[in-house]
């Protein structure tokens, strides 16, 4: 990551200033999440999503999100609901996959996934658990749960 943002600060894609500042928040950095965001603004810098370390989401006890607004989308998504819940807005990405995968796990206050016009979900292989799975992409895509 280092080397990424070196190379675009020598390519004047960034100034001295935002490098330093983006290298500070990589050295803190725990998570590649974290890391991600660093140079999700920066064309060029990653070509193919699969390329991108997965997004894990964690809603935990105040909440997670993603988006809306430009990012870069990784070929995997891991979202944990847990007791706030999570959202991941895939409405104005910068998405060069033709499939993205994303794990959501609902837990107890579960997992929304906004997806933009002209992209298809196929939630078919989805356990609904006990809160159940709604489907908005399609006329029968809600599903009751078991």
């Amino acid at each position: 990551m280092v080397e990424q943002l070196r190379d675009a600060a020598a390519e004047g894609r960034i100034d001295l200033d935002e490098l330093d500042a983006r290298l500070e928040q990589a050295w803190k950095s725990k998570t590649y999440a974290e890391l991600a965001v660093l140079t999700a603004d920066l064309p060029g810098v990653s070509s193919a999503g699969e390329e991108l370390p997965p997004l894990v989401l964690k809603g935990g006890m105040h909440g997670a999100s993603r988006g809306p607004g430009r990012w870069e989308v990784p070929g995997r998504v891991i979202a944990h609901g847990g007791l706030a819940g999570v959202k991941v807005d895939f409405t104005r990405v910068d998405c060069r996959l033709t499939e993205v995968a994303v794990e959501a796990y609902g837990e107890a206050a579960g997992v929304t996934i906004v997806i933009p016009e002209g992209w298809a979900a196929d939630t078919s292989g989805m356990d609904p658990g006990i809160g159940g799975l709604k489907d908005k992409t399609t006329p029968t895509g809600f599903r009751e749960p078991r």
